[in-house]
C-alpha cells in the first residue's frame, strides 16, 4: 500500500511540475500573443477602465481625450472637433475596435510601450496615469482652411512639407463625427451601419485609401521619367502639332481636349497639358519598361509608409501585351487607362519635384509626451524614395512654374511666392460627361526650397475640359497653401 501511495505521490508531483512549467511558459513567453488576441476581452475591458492619452493638433487643440463614463466602464473617448479630424483620429469603440490614429498609436495612447514602462518605474510612488499624449503635424486652422475651401463638394485635400514629410492638411469630404461611434451604447453599431451603407462612404478616408484616375497630373511623372532617363530635355524632342495620337487596332484615337491641336517641347506641352504629345512621350520616347520603372521610383505599386492603417497602393500597369498595341501605355502615360492614384500619392509626386527628386516618408506624428510633458519620442525625418535626380527635378520644377505663370494653373498663383503646379481632368466615361478635377503643386519663398506641396481632387464635376482642374481645384489648393505659408511665417 505504501509503495502505491508513494508512486501516486511521485506521479502527482510530476504532473504539478509539468503544469507549473507550462503555466509559466505561457505567461512569460506567450504573454504578448495572449494580450493581442482579439478574443481576449479582459485586455479590452482594461483599456476602457483607464484613461487614454490625448491626441492634440500642432497648434494645441485637443482632438481626442478620455472622459469619465456612467456605465460599466470608467472612461469613454470624446472628440471635441467632431468631423474636422474624424478621418484622422478615427474612433475607439469597445465592440468594433479602433481606426485612424487611435489604431496606429493605440499602445502609446494606452501606455503600453517600453518607453512608458521605464517612466512607470521612475514614477513608482507617484499617482500618475502612465499614458502618452500624441501631438500631430496638422494645425486646426489649416485643416479648417482645407474644409472651407473644398466646401460641400466631394473631394480631398492633402498638403505636406516636402522637406520632411510632415502632413499639414488631410481632409476629405464627406467626413464623419467619431463621437457617436465611440459611445458604449448600442446605438454606436446602428450609426456605424448607416455610415457604412452611405454611397458617399464617409467612413473611408479617401485622401489615402481611395484610388482615382490622376488624369493629366500624371504627366509630371511621365515628363520626369523622360528627363531623368536623358530622353527628354527642355528643347528636345519637339512633338508634332496634332489633335490626337494614333492608337493601334482602332479608329478611336487618343484626342486632345476639345479636339485642340498642340505640340512642341517639354515646357510648352506641360503648360497646355497636351495629351497627344505626352502619349507619344510615354509610348515612343520612353517606352513601357522605363515607364514602369520610373513610376515605381515615385512610389506607384507600393504602399506609402504613412503612420495610418491600410493605406492604398497607387497603381501603374506593369504588363503591356503586344496584341493590345500601344493603347494601354499611351493612356497610362497621361493618367488614364489602368493608372490610378490616391490624393496622397499625387501630393508626394509634387513633393518629389519640390524636394530635388527625393520623397520623404509622410507622417502625422510630431511627438509623443508623457503626462508630465516629457518627450518620449519625436518624429524622425526619413527618405522613402529617390524618384529622380536633382537636375531632373529642377527641370520639372521650372516646367511646373511655367504652368502657373502662363498655363492651365494660373489660379494657383500666390503673390510674393514661387508657385508651380499641374492641373488634371480625369474623364469618367459617364453620360452626361463628368470628370474629376485635379491639381498638384508646390509653393515657397522666392529662391528658397518650397515649404508646401499639395494635391486636390474635386470629384465628379460636370463636363470634360482640361480647364476644369484649373477652374475648380486650383483655387482650393491656392487657399490652403496660402494659409500654410501664412502660419509658417
Amino acid at each position: 500500500m505504501n509503495k502505491q501511495i508513494r508512486r501516486l505521490g511521485i506521479a502527482m508531483i510530476a504532473l504539478f511540475t509539468i503544469l507549473f512549467a507550462q503555466l509559466n511558459y505561457i505567461q512569460v513567453f506567450h504573454q504578448k500573443t495572449l494580450n493581442d488576441d482579439p478574443r481576449n476581452s479582459r485586455k479590452i475591458v482594461e483599456e476602457f477602465s483607464r484613461p487614454r492619452g490625448r491626441i492634440i493638433s500642432a497648434d494645441g487643440t485637443v482632438l481626442a481625450r478620455s472622459k469619465k463614463s456612467k456605465d460599466q466602464f470608467k472612461f469613454q473617448r470624446e472628440y471635441p472637433e467632431k468631423d474636422l479630424f474624424g478621418q484622422v483620429t478615427g474612433y475607439f469603440n469597445f465592440n468594433f475596435g479602433a481606426t485612424g490614429l487611435e489604431a496606429s498609436y493605440g499602445d502609446e495612447l494606452s501606455g503600453q510601450t517600453p518607453e512608458i514602462d521605464i517612466h512607470k518605474l521612475a514614477d513608482l510612488f507617484v499617482d500618475n496615469e502612465d499614458v502618452a499624449d500624441l501631438t500631430i503635424t496638422i494645425r486646426k486652422d489649416v485643416q479648417q482652411a482645407a474644409r472651407d475651401a473644398l466646401g460641400n463638394q466631394a473631394g480631398s485635400v492633402v498638403a505636406l512639407d516636402p522637406r520632411n514629410g510632415s502632413i499639414l492638411a488631410f481632409w476629405s469630404n464627406p467626413s464623419f463625427d467619431p463621437n457617436p461611434l465611440s459611445t458604449h451604447a448600442k446605438s454606436a453599431s446602428q450609426v456605424k451601419a448607416l455610415l457604412e451603407a452611405a454611397p458617399s462612404k464617409p467612413l473611408l478616408p479617401k485622401m489615402y485609401r481611395e484610388l482615382f484616375f490622376p488624369g493629366s497630373t500624371f504627366k509630371v511623372v511621365t515628363g520626369s521619367i523622360g528627363v531623368d532617363d536623358g530622353l527628354v530635355t527642355p528643347q528636345q524632342p519637339v512633338y508634332p502639332v496634332k489633335t490626337s495620337y494614333d492608337i493601334d487596332f482602332t479608329n478611336d484615337d487618343l484626342s486632345n481636349f476639345g479636339g485642340e491641336a498642340c505640340g512642341g517641347a517639354l515646357f510648352d506641352i506641360l503648360r497646355v497639358s497636351c495629351n497627344s504629345a505626352f502619349a507619344e512621350m510615354g509610348d515612343k520616347t520612353i517606352g513601357a519598361q522605363r515607364m514602369v520603372e520610373g513610376a515605381e521610383r515615385f512610389g506607384f505599386n507600393q504602399r506609402p509608409p504613412i503612420d495610418l492603417p491600410a493605406a492604398a497602393s497607387s497603381k501603374f500597369p506593369t504588363e503591356f501585351p503586344k496584341n493590345q498595341g500601344n493603347g494601354p501605355i499611351a493612356r497610362a502615360s497621361i493618367g488614364q487607362g489602368d493608372t490610378s492614384a490616391t490624393p496622397l500619392q499625387m501630393a508626394l509626386v509634387a513633393a518629389a519635384i519640390a524636394n530635388q527628386g527625393t520623397i520623404m516618408e509622410p507622417h502625422l506624428l510630431a511627438k509623443l509626451t508623457d503626462t508630465d510633458g516629457r518627450t518620449l519620442h519625436s518624429a524622425e525625418t526619413k527618405v522613402w524614395k529617390h524618384a529622380i535626380q536633382p537636375a531632373a527635378a529642377e527641370t520639372m520644377r521650372q516646367a511646373m512654374l511655367g504652368v502657373v505663370q502662363s498655363g492651365t494653373a494660373t489660379r494657383l498663383a500666390i503673390p510674393g511666392f514661387e508657385v508651380g503646379g499641374k492641373t488634371g481632368t480625369a474623364q469618367l466615361g459617364t453620360e452626361p460627361p463628368k470628370s474629376h478635377a485635379w491639381i498638384i503643386g508646390f509653393a515657397g519663398k522666392q529662391g528658397q526650397a518650397p515649404q508646401v506641396a499639395i494635391a486636390v481632387i474635386v470629384e465628379s464635376q460636370p463636363g470634360v475640359s482640361e480647364a476644369t482642374g484649373g477652374r475648380v481645384a486650383a483655387p482650393i489648393a491656392q487657399a490652403v497653401m496660402a494659409k500654410i505659408l501664412q502660419t509658417q511665417g
